[in-house]
């Protein structure tokens, strides 16, 4: 008897993804993969980098959520580019969802797309949006383990993101211990400490952000 086998579902996402890949690299568009817990702050980096770099670059934002389009008129209320997606339940986009979005939008002269990925350490990690690099999110608030606990985020992203430092005061966070546990699982993460409420920080972050946009647009590694 034979049995039927059912195609891996990431080997179709990842064949699905160079397609997604290789349409925004034909724009020379660079694309972050944001990815954090519920409530890191995504939405509110966004909100900052959109605004703080508007004159320097174009941008377009691709929203994931299990419903409403909240984020998404938060971003556009910037100028920015916005389109959501609606998962219904679902734990993170995949590159289907990505490549249907972007009918959405103008890709004609943009710089720099951002995916918020839906708020989970988990799935969206496992799944690639076509993205250049996955940017990790993680607020003091959440606990200095996290990526000792969820490893392989930390392992793939290219940057991290350590927000609402303001806090620190008030929660039990050692960072010296969170960098730790990151740089051990990837000793080449660019870590930033910011918070994106008052501004604190965010300039090595744009510093990044100009330097993989000029890569992307060189065509060179970035």
């Amino acid at each position: 008897m034979q049995i039927p086998v059912v195609r891996n579902v990431l080997e179709a996402n990842e064949k699905m993804a160079a397609h997604v890949r290789k349409r925004l690299s034909d724009n020379a568009i660079l694309t972050l993969n944001l990815i954090s817990s519920p409530g890191a702050g995504k939405t509110t980096l966004l909100e900052r980098t959109l605004t703080d770099l508007a004159g320097e670059f174009r941008m377009a934002v691709i929203e994931g959520d299990l419903q409403t389009d909240n984020d998404a008129r938060r971003v556009a209320a910037t100028g920015a580019q916005a389109v959501q997606i609606n998962t219904d339940g679902g734990c993170h986009l995949d590159s289907n969802m990505i490549l249907t979005a972007l009918d959405s939008l103008d890709l004609t002269g943009v710089d720099i797309l951002f995916i918020e990925n839906v708020g989970n350490l988990v799935c969206p990690v496992e799944f690639d949006c076509g993205e250049d690099a996955k940017v990790a999110l993680l607020s003091v608030a959440e606990g200095d383990d996290k990526p000792e606990k969820y490893p392989l985020l930390f392992n793939l992203a290219h940057a991290l993101v350590l927000n609402k430092v303001d806090l620190l005061p008030y929660v039990d966070f050692d960072m010296t211990r969170a960098r730790n546990f990151a740089t051990k699982l990837n000793k080449d993460l660019d870590i930033f400490e910011v918070s994106c409420r008052q501004g604190q920080g965010l300039e090595g972050w744009y510093g990044w952000l100009r330097d993989k946009r000029a890569a992307k647009k060189e065509g060179r590694p970035g």
